[in-house]
């Protein structure tokens, strides 16, 4: 249904009509989401400007919040830990070395496991026994 030009309340302006490009264009720029986006979120939640930009916020801050790990939340330790092969305890000591990115403790964990493994090496080559050499007659 088009947009009626003569209605230029504010129950108006309030919606957003994807059937006129002046008004995806605007709501688009507004947004600052491309049409296509904007087309997913009208067709998510509806027609309501409010409700489109709550939507579209809560979208973003998913996007930018999915690479950082909060410890607050048992369900983010538990994927967490999960994820990385290590115990709970270990990611926590992790994320307060590194931080709560998740890039961060990934590198942070690879380098101990780097470390550990070096040691270990270390230790081997220390505790063999040097071998017997014949002597030449």
């Amino acid at each position: 249904m088009a947009d009626n030009k003569a209605k230029r309340g504010g129950a108006d302006r309030a919606l957003i009509a994807l059937t006129e490009k002046y008004e995806v264009a605007y709501w688009s720029k507004k947004f600052k989401v491309t049409p296509a986006q904007l087309k997913y979120a009208v067709k998510k939640v509806g027609r309501s400007a409010k409700k489109v930009e709550a939507y579209i916020k809560l979208q973003k801050h998913r996007a930018s919040d999915k690479s950082r790990i909060a410890l607050s939340e048992a369900y983010e330790v538990r994927y967490w830990s999960k994820k990385f092969k290590i115990t709970s305890a270990k990611l926590k000591a992790a994320v307060a070395a590194a931080g709560h990115s998740s890039r961060k403790v990934e590198a942070y964990l690879a380098a101990q496991k780097a470390a550990k493994k070096t040691v270990a090496k270390k230790r081997v080559s220390k505790t063999a026994k040097p071998t017997k050499r014949k002597k030449a007659a």
